[in-house]
C-alpha cells in the first residue's frame, strides 16, 4: 500500500473528484446533447420555414440584440428553403440554386408524397453527412398544391456542439481552479490541529506529559483533544503511582537490608550484637524472611494489576472449605482470640486461589486489633455475596477512605500492601471492598456480584441492600 501524507491525500481527493466529473461529462454529455441539438436543428429549420410561409411573423417579433441578430443570420444562412410541386408527372423546383443533389431530392419528394400530416420532419444521409429537412404541405401562388421544403446540413449542428464544448471547457477550467481554493483551506484547517497533536504525542513519547492539551474550535477536534487529555492524565497518574510504588518499596526493603548488613558486619568483626551466635543469626534469618514476604507481596500485587484484563479461574465452592482452612492456620497465632466461621454452607463462585489470599490478608489484619472474637462470615443475597471479616476491638482512627491504598499504614499497620491486594482481588471479581467502624469494633465487607448480574454495574452498598433484601437461601 502506497503511503502518502495528509496534504497529498487532500489534493489527490480533489483532483480525483474533478477527473471523475470531467469523465462523466465526456461520456454522458454527447449522448444527452445529441437529441437536444437535433431538436434545436429542427426548430431552426421550421422557424425559417415559417418566416418564408408567413412573412408577417417577422414584423411581430421584437427587435433582436446584436448577439441574437448574428445568431439569426447564421441560422438563416444555414437553412436552405425551396418550393416543389408535381406538374403533369414532373417534379418542379422553384429555385434551382437551392436544389439539393438528385438522390437527396428524390428521397425528399418520396417523403413529401407519402406525408399525411401538414408538416413532417426527416433526415437523410449523403456522403457520410446528415441532412435534416422539414416538409410543409400547402397551397402556394396560383393555388398550386405543393410542398415547402427547408433543409440544413449537420455542419451547423457540429458548430453548435463545438461552441458548447468550448464554453464547457472554459467552465470546467474555472470550476477546477475555484475548487482548489477549498482544498487549500482544508489542508491548512486540518494541518494545524494535527501538527499540535503530533507535537504533544512526541513529548509523550519522550515521557514528558506535564503540558496539558486543550483545543477550542471544531467539535470533532475538541473531542479528540479531550480524549488525548484523558490519556495524558492517566499516563501522568500511572507514572506518579509507579514512582510512589518504587519509593515505598525501596523504603520498606531498606530497613531489613540495613539490619542484615549491620549484623553480618558485626559477626565478621567478631562482635555479637546478641548474647550468642545463634541468636544473632536468628535475627538475620527473621529479617531475611520479612524481606522475602514483602518481595512476594509486591510481586503478587503487580501480578494482580496485570491480570485486570485476563479471565479469572472461577470455580464454585462452599465458603466453609476455605474459611476453616484459614481459621486453622491462624488459630494459634492469638490464643486470646476466638475465630468464628459463619455461613460455611454458602456457595461462592470465585477464583479460589485469589480468595484464599484475600481472606488471609483480612484475617491477619483483623487479628492485630481483635479482642476476644473475630468473625469470618459469608452472607448470600439475591444478586451478590458478602464476605465479612469483623473483630471486637478498638475502632480504626486512620482515614478509612485511604485504607486500601498501597503502602498506607494505619495504627499498628505493617508494610501496607495487604489491604491493597484485597482491593485488587475484589476489583478483579467486579466487586467492592468496604471498611467501617462498628459499636464493637471494625468490619471489612467484600461484596461480589453473582454471575447473572451485569458485572459492569457497581454493586449496591451494604447498607442500602440490607434495607431492601433479606439473606436468601443457598443456591447450587
Amino acid at each position: 500500500m502506497i503511503k502518502i501524507n495528509l496534504t497529498k491525500r487532500i489534493w489527490l481527493a480533489f483532483v480525483s473528484l474533478i477527473v471523475l466529473v470531467v469523465l462523466s461529462i465526456i461520456i454522458v454529455y454527447p449522448i444527452s446533447i445529441r437529441g437536444t441539438l437535433t431538436e434545436e436543428t429542427y426548430r431552426i429549420i421550421e422557424g425559417e420555414q415559417n418566416r418564408a410561409l408567413y412573412p408577417i411573423l417577422n414584423e411581430l417579433e421584437p427587435p433582436p440584440s446584436n448577439y441574437d441578430f448574428i445568431e439569426s443570420r447564421n441560422e438563416q444562412r444555414a437553412v436552405v428553403p425551396f418550393l416543389m410541386w408535381v406538374d403533369n408527372g414532373n417534379l418542379i423546383v422553384d429555385d434551382e440554386s437551392a436544389r439539393p443533389p438528385i438522390s437527396v431530392l428524390t428521397e425528399m419528394s418520396e417523403s413529401a408524397l407519402n406525408q399525411t400530416d401538414d408538416r413532417g420532419r426527416y433526415e437523410v444521409q449523403y456522403e457520410g453527412q446528415t441532412i435534416f429537412y422539414s416538409i410543409a404541405k400547402g397551397e402556394f401562388a396560383g393555388n398550386q398544391e405543393g410542398y415547402h421544403v427547408a433543409y440544413m446540413w449537420d455542419t451547423y449542428r457540429d458548430e453548435m456542439v463545438n461552441n458548447l464544448w468550448e464554453r464547457l471547457l472554459y467552465l470546467l477550467l474555472l470550476t477546477s481552479g475555484l475548487s482548489l481554493l477549498p482544498a487549500i483551506w482544508l489542508k491548512h484547517y486540518l494541518r494545524q490541529p494535527l501538527a499540535i497533536l503530533g507535537h504533544h504525542l512526541e513529548k509523550i513519547g519522550n515521557r514528558n506529559w506535564r503540558e496539558p492539551l486543550k483545543w477550542e474550535g471544531d467539535e470533532d477536534f475538541e473531542r479528540l483533544s479531550g480524549q488525548f487529555e484523558r490519556m495524558r492524565q492517566n499516563l501522568n497518574s500511572y507514572d506518579r503511582a509507579q514512582k510512589t510504588f518504587i519509593q515505598h518499596a525501596s523504603h520498606e526493603l531498606k530497613t531489613p537490608i540495613m539490619v542484615i548488613k549491620s549484623y553480618a558486619q558485626s559477626v565478621k568483626d567478631g562482635v555479637l550484637p546478641k548474647e550468642n551466635l545463634n541468636q544473632t543469626m536468628d535475627v538475620i534469618t527473621e529479617e531475611a524472611n520479612r524481606m522475602e514476604r514483602r518481595v512476594i507481596d509486591m510481586l503478587y500485587y503487580t501480578k494482580l494489576d496485570q491480570m485486570k484484563d485476563d479471565n479469572l479461574n472461577l470455580t464454585k465452592f462452599p465458603f466453609g472449605q476455605l474459611a476453616f482452612q484459614i481459621e486453622e492456620r491462624f488459630r494459634y497465632q492469638r490464643d486470646d482470640v476466638t475465630i468464628v466461621v459463619e455461613g460455611a454452607e454458602v456457595k461462592i463462585e470465585a477464583d479460589i486461589e485469589q480468595f484464599e489470599v484475600l481472606l488471609e490478608n483480612l484475617v491477619e489484619n483483623g487479628l492485630r486489633y481483635a479482642q476476644e472474637t473475630l468473625w469470618i462470615r459469608a452472607v448470600n443475597y439475591t444478586s451478590s455475596y458478602d464476605i465479612i471479616v469483623e473483630n471486637k476491638g478498638e475502632p480504626i482512627d486512620a482515614d478509612l477512605t485511604k485504607l486500601f491504598n498501597p503502602f498506607y499504614k494505619g495504627n499498628k499497620g505493617k508494610f501496607g500492601l495487604g489491604l491493597a491486594i484485597v482491593k485488587q482481588i475484589a476489583d478483579l471479581h467486579h466487586g467492592q471492598a468496604q471498611v467501617e467502624n462498628t459499636e464493637q469494633g471494625v468490619k471489612f465487607t467484600i461484596t461480589i456480584p453473582k454471575e447473572e448480574v451485569e458485572t459492569k454495574e457497581p454493586p449496591k452498598t451494604r447498607k442500602k441492600r440490607e434495607k431492601k433484601e433479606k439473606p436468601g437461601e443457598e443456591q447450587e
